[in-house]
């Protein structure tokens, strides 16, 4: 039986993508993160694995310290790829507020429910916008001529097309108030920011290992979308499809990760947008076997244990739960396992590494 961190993993994101796009139904399923907390990666790397840890810092040789422990984890831990994010800031508001996880990172900071930094055409104007001419590579490139053979690099520059207008430049409630007040400072807040995320992808196009875009962009909660399905239609949707659109003429796969209930838009989602996996699922409200049975002959489904389950079953039975998520989702392929939305820093080491474990020793 294999534990992990393993001693000699044998990636292989060939494989990966061919489950991913329903090409192979595998034995056993392929491993999926959005991504594991720093606080996790840190208590792996050095714990676990009994590397040298090098905090992240602006000089170039702790950074990339850094990032050959983070490459090491995941490899280590089965992984098939990574996940490589950051390089866009857009400023905003957020709240802060005590983080009391069992790795606590001291401070959380929440998404800003108020107004945000934009609210009317002046405040548009002297936003201070990302500018992709100064944006930082190098990090990618690094992780991108690192990597374990076998392994692939997914990408994200930074939270999505919704969330950005939402959790960071309107705020929730000045989002909902504008969409009715003021609709064509909406359009040209949500065009401004899909613009610049499109283009920071543009200039990703052609790194060595590249097999796919994995964007982040909660639309959702547990009952519903965070903002009527028209709006998203109208706002959100077009930004996705064109960078699906992106991925597939690369000959790349487009990955989406969304927290909540998306079932009013999932068809848009699958047939118009054209995702090759959603991840994020929580079983109030949108379980991943509901998913599964509904949509999962049409694109893969991403990740699926439950967090509070994760983070609160006894080991055995989570370690149960697991392999009965894997026997309802693993027919019929395109299902990769993980948990519903990240290892958080709440999440118990040896509970995340059970789940792990079910998904690397289950035959079907």
């Amino acid at each position: 039986m294999l534990k992990v961190p393993l001693a000699k993993p044998k990636p292989d994101i060939g494989r990966f993508l061919r489950v991913i796009r329903g090409e192979e139904t595998p034995e056993r399923p392929p491993l999926v993160e959005l991504f594991l907390d720093y606080e996790i990666v840190r208590e792996i790397s050095r714990t676990y694995l009994g590397c040298n840890w090098v905090e992240p810092a602006e000089d170039w040789e702790s950074q990339a310290a850094y990032l050959k422990n983070w490459v090491e984890v995941y490899y280590r831990m089965g992984y098939d790829y990574v996940r490589m994010s950051g390089g866009l800031n857009f400023p905003g508001k957020s709240r802060p507020g005590e983080d009391t996880a069992l790795l606590s990172k001291k401070t959380r900071n929440w998404a800003e429910e108020g107004t945000g930094p934009i609210s009317n055409w002046q405040e548009f104007e002297n936003y201070p916008w990302p500018d992709l001419g100064k944006a930082d590579l190098t990090g990618y490139e690094f992780v991108a001529n690192n990597l374990p053979e076998g392994m692939g690099l997914f990408v994200c520059p930074t939270s999505g097309f919704l969330e950005i207008p939402l959790d960071r430049l309107f705020g929730y409630q000045g989002l909902c108030y504008l969409l009715y007040d003021n609709p064509e400072l909406v359009a040209a807040v949500f065009d401004k920011v899909g613009k610049i995320i499109y283009g920071f992808y543009e200039r990703l196009l052609g790194l060595p290992n590249l097999c796919g875009f994995f964007q982040g962009d909660d639309m959702g909660y547990k009952t519903g979308t965070l903002i009527a399905p028209n709006e998203i239609r109208r706002y959100v949707l077009p930004w996705h499809k064109k960078l699906s659109g992106l991925a597939h003429q690369q000959k790349l796969v487009y990955l989406l990760h969304s927290c909540g209930n998306l079932e009013q838009i999932a068809g848009d989602l699958i047939d118009e947008v054209k995702i090759d996996g959603r991840h994020s699922f929580e079983d109030e409200g949108n379980p991943v076997v509901d998913f599964k049975r509904k949509y999962g002959s049409r694109t893969a489904v991403l990740g699926g244990i439950d967090l509070d389950k994760l983070c609160r079953l006894p080991e055995d039975a989570l370690r149960t739960h697991v392999r009965q998520i894997i026997k309802i989702c693993l027919p019929g392929g395109r299902f990769a396992l993980g948990s519903g939305n990240t290892v958080a820093n709440y999440v118990p080491i040896s509970n995340y590494f059970a789940m792990v474990e079910e998904g690397l020793n289950f035959r079907g």
